[in-house]
Protein backbone atom coordinates (compact mmCIF):
# COMPACT_ATOMS: atom_id res chain seq x y z
CA UNK A 1 0.00 0.00 0.00
CA UNK A 2 0.80 3.88 -0.73
CA UNK A 3 0.78 5.79 2.16
CA UNK A 4 1.21 10.14 1.61
CA UNK A 5 1.50 12.43 3.94
CA UNK A 6 -0.14 15.59 4.01
CA UNK A 7 2.38 18.21 3.60
CA UNK A 8 4.57 20.11 6.20
CA UNK A 9 4.22 16.56 8.88
CA UNK A 10 6.95 16.68 11.14
CA UNK A 11 9.59 14.44 10.89
CA UNK A 12 8.20 13.06 14.04
CA UNK A 13 5.13 12.58 13.04
CA UNK A 14 6.29 11.19 9.97
CA UNK A 15 8.23 8.58 12.10
CA UNK A 16 5.32 7.78 14.37
CA UNK A 17 3.42 6.56 11.23
CA UNK A 18 6.45 4.23 9.96
CA UNK A 19 6.34 2.80 13.05
CA UNK A 20 2.81 1.80 13.66
CA UNK A 21 3.23 0.27 9.99
CA UNK A 22 5.85 -1.69 10.78
CA UNK A 23 4.43 -2.94 14.44
CA UNK A 24 1.24 -4.50 11.99
CA UNK A 25 4.30 -6.36 10.47
CA UNK A 26 4.68 -4.64 7.51
CA UNK A 27 8.15 -3.81 5.88
CA UNK A 28 8.00 0.02 5.13
CA UNK A 29 10.10 2.11 2.87
CA UNK A 30 10.27 5.65 2.50
CA UNK A 31 10.61 8.44 -0.27
CA UNK A 32 9.55 11.86 -0.64
CA UNK A 33 8.01 13.62 -3.64
CA UNK A 34 6.61 17.19 -4.12
CA UNK A 35 7.05 18.10 0.03
CA UNK A 36 5.28 14.81 1.02
CA UNK A 37 6.64 12.03 2.45
CA UNK A 38 5.62 8.66 0.23
CA UNK A 39 5.24 5.18 2.20
CA UNK A 40 5.49 2.01 1.03
CA UNK A 41 4.06 -0.42 3.60
CA UNK A 42 5.01 -4.10 1.73
CA UNK A 43 3.89 -7.86 2.69
CA UNK A 44 0.87 -9.15 4.15
CA UNK A 45 -1.51 -5.90 4.13
CA UNK A 46 -4.87 -7.83 4.93
CA UNK A 47 -3.81 -7.33 8.49
CA UNK A 48 -4.08 -3.66 8.93
CA UNK A 49 -7.47 -1.54 8.74
CA UNK A 50 -6.62 0.53 6.19
CA UNK A 51 -9.90 2.61 6.34
CA UNK A 52 -8.37 4.04 9.90
CA UNK A 53 -5.21 4.54 8.57
CA UNK A 54 -6.64 6.59 5.91
CA UNK A 55 -7.99 8.56 9.17
CA UNK A 56 -4.96 8.89 11.01
CA UNK A 57 -4.23 13.64 11.26
CA UNK A 58 -1.10 13.06 8.91
CA UNK A 59 -2.21 11.03 6.21
CA UNK A 60 -3.70 13.06 3.09
CA UNK A 61 -4.27 9.66 0.47
CA UNK A 62 -4.03 5.89 0.70
CA UNK A 63 -4.12 3.69 -1.97
CA UNK A 64 -2.73 0.29 -3.49
CA UNK A 65 0.35 -0.13 -5.51
CA UNK A 66 -1.01 -1.91 -8.26
CA UNK A 67 2.27 -3.24 -9.83
CA UNK A 68 4.08 -6.23 -8.27
CA UNK A 69 7.20 -4.21 -8.44
CA UNK A 70 6.56 -1.99 -5.26
CA UNK A 71 9.53 0.11 -5.32
CA UNK A 72 10.83 0.43 -8.16
CA UNK A 73 7.62 1.44 -9.55
CA UNK A 74 7.40 5.28 -9.76
CA UNK A 75 3.81 4.94 -8.26
CA UNK A 76 5.93 5.14 -5.21
CA UNK A 77 8.81 7.12 -6.30
CA UNK A 78 7.64 9.70 -8.99
CA UNK A 79 10.83 11.12 -10.05
CA UNK A 80 13.90 9.87 -11.63
CA UNK A 81 16.19 8.64 -9.74
CA UNK A 82 20.09 9.48 -9.70
CA UNK A 83 23.07 7.37 -9.20
CA UNK A 84 26.11 9.13 -9.01
CA UNK A 85 29.52 7.23 -9.54
CA UNK A 86 33.09 8.89 -9.88
CA UNK A 87 32.64 12.22 -12.49
CA UNK A 88 28.95 10.73 -13.84
CA UNK A 89 25.67 10.70 -12.36
CA UNK A 90 23.32 8.48 -14.16
CA UNK A 91 19.91 9.16 -14.64
CA UNK A 92 20.43 12.77 -15.10
CA UNK A 93 21.45 15.33 -17.68
CA UNK A 94 24.38 13.39 -18.42
CA UNK A 95 24.99 10.44 -20.03
CA UNK A 96 27.06 7.71 -18.57
CA UNK A 97 29.68 6.31 -21.14
CA UNK A 98 31.30 2.23 -19.68
CA UNK A 99 33.75 1.26 -21.96
CA UNK A 100 36.47 -1.50 -21.60
CA UNK A 101 37.33 -4.62 -22.49
CA UNK A 102 34.90 -7.90 -21.92
CA UNK A 103 37.50 -9.56 -19.88
CA UNK A 104 40.78 -8.56 -18.02
CA UNK A 105 43.39 -10.22 -19.95
CA UNK A 106 46.40 -8.75 -18.30
CA UNK A 107 48.13 -5.38 -17.57
CA UNK A 108 49.28 -3.92 -20.72
CA UNK A 109 45.97 -4.66 -22.10
CA UNK A 110 44.21 -2.91 -19.57
CA UNK A 111 45.79 0.13 -19.56
CA UNK A 112 45.75 0.48 -22.56
CA UNK A 113 42.46 0.43 -23.22
CA UNK A 114 41.78 2.38 -20.35
CA UNK A 115 43.65 5.46 -21.80
CA UNK A 116 42.11 5.31 -25.10
CA UNK A 117 38.13 4.58 -23.57
CA UNK A 118 39.01 7.58 -21.28
CA UNK A 119 40.51 9.96 -23.86
CA UNK A 120 37.68 9.37 -26.00
CA UNK A 121 35.20 10.34 -23.45
CA UNK A 122 34.79 7.32 -21.35
CA UNK A 123 33.18 7.54 -17.67
CA UNK A 124 33.43 4.21 -16.48
CA UNK A 125 35.59 1.36 -17.15
CA UNK A 126 34.09 -1.76 -18.08
CA UNK A 127 36.05 -5.53 -17.64
CA UNK A 128 35.36 -9.02 -16.35
CA UNK A 129 37.88 -10.56 -13.86
CA UNK A 130 35.55 -13.23 -13.26
CA UNK A 131 33.89 -15.00 -16.56
CA UNK A 132 30.49 -16.74 -17.08
CA UNK A 133 31.06 -18.54 -19.98
CA UNK A 134 29.30 -20.78 -22.19
CA UNK A 135 31.59 -23.15 -22.31
CA UNK A 136 33.53 -24.84 -19.30
CA UNK A 137 36.71 -24.71 -21.46
CA UNK A 138 36.85 -20.89 -22.28
CA UNK A 139 38.61 -18.19 -20.70
CA UNK A 140 37.16 -18.00 -16.88
CA UNK A 141 38.89 -14.31 -16.22
CA UNK A 142 41.67 -13.69 -13.98
CA UNK A 143 39.85 -13.63 -10.64
CA UNK A 144 41.04 -10.94 -7.75
CA UNK A 145 43.94 -9.94 -10.08
CA UNK A 146 42.02 -9.28 -12.88
CA UNK A 147 40.03 -7.05 -10.08
CA UNK A 148 43.18 -5.19 -8.80
CA UNK A 149 44.53 -4.53 -12.94
CA UNK A 150 41.40 -2.98 -13.96
CA UNK A 151 41.10 -0.84 -10.40
CA UNK A 152 44.71 0.34 -11.16
CA UNK A 153 43.92 1.39 -14.65
CA UNK A 154 40.92 3.22 -14.21
CA UNK A 155 42.70 5.15 -11.18
CA UNK A 156 45.22 6.06 -13.47
CA UNK A 157 42.88 7.64 -16.08
CA UNK A 158 40.30 9.16 -13.78
CA UNK A 159 37.63 6.07 -14.26
CA UNK A 160 35.11 4.36 -12.23
CA UNK A 161 35.13 0.45 -12.43
CA UNK A 162 31.90 -1.65 -13.36
CA UNK A 163 32.49 -5.35 -13.00
CA UNK A 164 30.06 -8.63 -12.63
CA UNK A 165 30.10 -10.21 -9.52
CA UNK A 166 28.45 -14.37 -10.17
CA UNK A 167 28.38 -15.29 -6.47
CA UNK A 168 27.15 -14.34 -3.32
CA UNK A 169 30.38 -14.90 -1.73
CA UNK A 170 32.40 -12.77 -3.88
CA UNK A 171 30.23 -9.84 -3.57
CA UNK A 172 32.60 -8.35 -0.76
CA UNK A 173 35.54 -8.81 -2.43
CA UNK A 174 34.13 -7.27 -6.00
CA UNK A 175 32.59 -4.49 -3.47
CA UNK A 176 36.27 -4.01 -2.93
CA UNK A 177 37.61 -3.08 -6.14
CA UNK A 178 35.04 -2.04 -7.89
CA UNK A 179 32.67 1.21 -7.63
CA UNK A 180 29.19 -0.72 -9.34
CA UNK A 181 28.31 -4.47 -8.95
CA UNK A 182 27.02 -5.66 -12.23
CA UNK A 183 24.72 -8.72 -11.87
CA UNK A 184 24.82 -10.35 -15.50
CA UNK A 185 21.83 -12.02 -17.86
CA UNK A 186 22.22 -15.36 -16.27
CA UNK A 187 22.31 -14.29 -13.01
CA UNK A 188 19.21 -11.68 -13.34
CA UNK A 189 17.25 -14.25 -11.14
CA UNK A 190 19.57 -15.79 -8.79
CA UNK A 191 17.76 -14.53 -5.72
CA UNK A 192 20.82 -15.25 -3.31
CA UNK A 193 22.79 -13.53 -5.14
CA UNK A 194 20.53 -10.30 -5.41
CA UNK A 195 19.97 -10.11 -1.38
CA UNK A 196 23.54 -10.10 -0.85
CA UNK A 197 23.91 -7.10 -3.07
CA UNK A 198 21.35 -5.58 -1.98
CA UNK A 199 22.79 -5.54 1.42
CA UNK A 200 26.04 -3.24 0.27
CA UNK A 201 25.61 0.29 -0.39
CA UNK A 202 27.56 0.14 -4.02
CA UNK A 203 25.68 0.57 -6.93
CA UNK A 204 24.03 -2.17 -8.78
CA UNK A 205 24.04 -2.92 -12.71
CA UNK A 206 21.24 -5.43 -13.52
CA UNK A 207 21.45 -6.16 -16.53
CA UNK A 208 18.20 -8.13 -18.19
CA UNK A 209 17.86 -12.06 -18.60
CA UNK A 210 18.20 -13.78 -21.68
CA UNK A 211 14.37 -14.37 -21.78
CA UNK A 212 13.23 -12.23 -19.16
CA UNK A 213 10.07 -10.19 -19.59
CA UNK A 214 10.11 -6.27 -18.29
CA UNK A 215 8.06 -7.37 -15.42
CA UNK A 216 10.76 -10.03 -14.36
CA UNK A 217 13.60 -7.92 -15.03
CA UNK A 218 11.56 -4.65 -12.58
CA UNK A 219 10.83 -7.59 -10.13
CA UNK A 220 14.63 -8.78 -9.98
CA UNK A 221 15.35 -5.11 -9.22
CA UNK A 222 12.67 -5.14 -6.32
CA UNK A 223 14.49 -8.03 -4.60
CA UNK A 224 17.77 -5.56 -4.67
CA UNK A 225 15.98 -2.40 -3.45
CA UNK A 226 13.62 -4.84 -0.84
CA UNK A 227 17.24 -5.16 1.09
CA UNK A 228 17.82 -1.38 1.23
CA UNK A 229 19.62 -0.93 -1.45
CA UNK A 230 18.21 1.28 -4.17
CA UNK A 231 21.33 2.06 -6.24
CA UNK A 232 20.10 -0.30 -8.96
CA UNK A 233 20.95 0.70 -12.65
CA UNK A 234 18.99 -1.68 -15.41
CA UNK A 235 20.77 -2.85 -18.20
CA UNK A 236 18.98 -3.61 -21.25
CA UNK A 237 21.25 -6.39 -23.61
CA UNK A 238 19.15 -7.98 -25.65
CA UNK A 239 16.59 -11.03 -24.99
CA UNK A 240 17.22 -14.21 -27.14
CA UNK A 241 14.11 -14.36 -29.79
CA UNK A 242 14.21 -16.93 -33.37
CA UNK A 243 16.49 -14.80 -34.85
CA UNK A 244 19.34 -15.80 -35.81
CA UNK A 245 21.52 -13.21 -37.82
CA UNK A 246 22.35 -11.09 -34.49
CA UNK A 247 23.53 -12.96 -31.02
CA UNK A 248 20.60 -11.28 -29.66
CA UNK A 249 17.31 -9.31 -30.36
CA UNK A 250 18.42 -5.64 -28.79
CA UNK A 251 15.03 -4.53 -27.06
CA UNK A 252 15.04 -1.10 -27.71
CA UNK A 253 11.22 -0.73 -26.81
CA UNK A 254 11.85 -1.66 -23.54
CA UNK A 255 14.02 1.61 -22.90
CA UNK A 256 11.15 3.99 -23.14
CA UNK A 257 8.23 1.36 -21.42
CA UNK A 258 10.56 0.86 -18.14
CA UNK A 259 11.07 4.42 -18.38
CA UNK A 260 7.23 4.77 -18.16
CA UNK A 261 6.82 1.93 -15.38
CA UNK A 262 10.36 2.73 -13.24
CA UNK A 263 12.32 5.69 -11.93
CA UNK A 264 15.56 3.82 -12.36
CA UNK A 265 18.16 4.83 -14.70
CA UNK A 266 18.41 2.30 -18.10
CA UNK A 267 21.53 1.83 -19.71
CA UNK A 268 21.68 -0.18 -23.04
CA UNK A 269 24.75 -2.75 -23.83
CA UNK A 270 24.39 -3.01 -27.73
CA UNK A 271 27.77 -5.21 -27.80
CA UNK A 272 26.04 -8.44 -26.63
CA UNK A 273 22.58 -7.26 -28.04
CA UNK A 274 24.12 -7.47 -31.39
CA UNK A 275 27.45 -9.73 -31.30
CA UNK A 276 28.61 -8.40 -34.43
CA UNK A 277 31.23 -5.07 -34.35
CA UNK A 278 29.56 -3.19 -37.26
CA UNK A 279 26.17 -3.32 -35.72
CA UNK A 280 27.44 -2.21 -32.28
CA UNK A 281 27.52 1.48 -33.47
CA UNK A 282 23.98 2.23 -34.70
CA UNK A 283 22.18 0.43 -32.16
CA UNK A 284 24.03 2.41 -29.80
CA UNK A 285 23.01 5.67 -31.24
CA UNK A 286 19.26 4.38 -31.71
CA UNK A 287 19.26 3.67 -27.68
CA UNK A 288 20.51 7.27 -27.02
CA UNK A 289 17.58 8.29 -29.40
CA UNK A 290 15.33 6.42 -27.89
CA UNK A 291 15.89 7.42 -23.91
CA UNK A 292 18.65 5.31 -22.81
CA UNK A 293 20.69 6.89 -19.74
CA UNK A 294 23.81 5.38 -20.71
CA UNK A 295 25.57 2.80 -23.05
CA UNK A 296 28.00 -0.24 -22.33
CA UNK A 297 30.20 -1.05 -24.67
CA UNK A 298 33.18 -3.61 -25.39
CA UNK A 299 36.29 -2.22 -26.54
CA UNK A 300 39.62 -4.12 -27.17
CA UNK A 301 42.93 -2.76 -28.89
CA UNK A 302 43.24 -5.90 -30.65
CA UNK A 303 39.88 -7.69 -30.65
CA UNK A 304 41.03 -10.63 -33.47
CA UNK A 305 43.31 -11.92 -30.20
CA UNK A 306 40.80 -11.34 -27.64
CA UNK A 307 40.11 -13.70 -25.22
CA UNK A 308 36.45 -13.17 -25.20
CA UNK A 309 33.61 -11.40 -27.53
CA UNK A 310 36.81 -10.21 -29.68
CA UNK A 311 33.66 -9.93 -32.95
CA UNK A 312 31.59 -7.56 -31.16
CA UNK A 313 34.24 -5.37 -29.71
CA UNK A 314 35.13 -1.83 -31.13
CA UNK A 315 38.67 -0.75 -32.09
CA UNK A 316 39.48 2.35 -30.02
CA UNK A 317 38.78 4.58 -33.08
CA UNK A 318 35.60 3.09 -33.73
CA UNK A 319 34.43 3.88 -30.08
CA UNK A 320 35.57 7.46 -30.24
CA UNK A 321 33.79 8.20 -33.92
CA UNK A 322 30.75 6.47 -32.01
CA UNK A 323 31.17 8.80 -28.93
CA UNK A 324 31.04 12.08 -31.23
CA UNK A 325 27.93 10.49 -32.70
CA UNK A 326 26.37 10.44 -29.10
CA UNK A 327 27.48 13.89 -28.20
CA UNK A 328 26.16 15.29 -31.70
CA UNK A 329 22.12 13.46 -30.75
CA UNK A 330 22.68 14.17 -26.58
CA UNK A 331 22.58 17.31 -27.48
CA UNK A 332 19.60 16.76 -29.59
CA UNK A 333 17.75 15.94 -26.77
CA UNK A 334 18.90 18.38 -24.26
CA UNK A 335 21.68 16.04 -22.93
CA UNK A 336 25.92 15.53 -22.91
CA UNK A 337 27.94 13.42 -22.63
Amino acid sequence: MLVVLKPGTSETAAADAITRLRMAGLAVHRTEYDRRVRIAAVGDTTVVDWQEVAGWAVVESVAKLARPFKLASRAFHPHDTVISVGRVAIGGPQLAIMAGPCSVEGEEQVFTIAKAVAEAGATVLRGGAYKPRTSPYAFQGLGEEGLKLLRRAADAHGLAVVSEVMEPQLVTLLARYSDILQIGARNMQNYALLREVGHTEKPVLLKRGLSSTIEEWLLSAEHVMAQGNRQVILCERGIRTFETYTRNTLDLNAVPVVKELSHLPVIVDPSHGTGIRDKVAPMARAAIAAGADGLMIEVHHDPDRALSDGAQSLYPGQFRELVTQIRTIAEVLGRQV
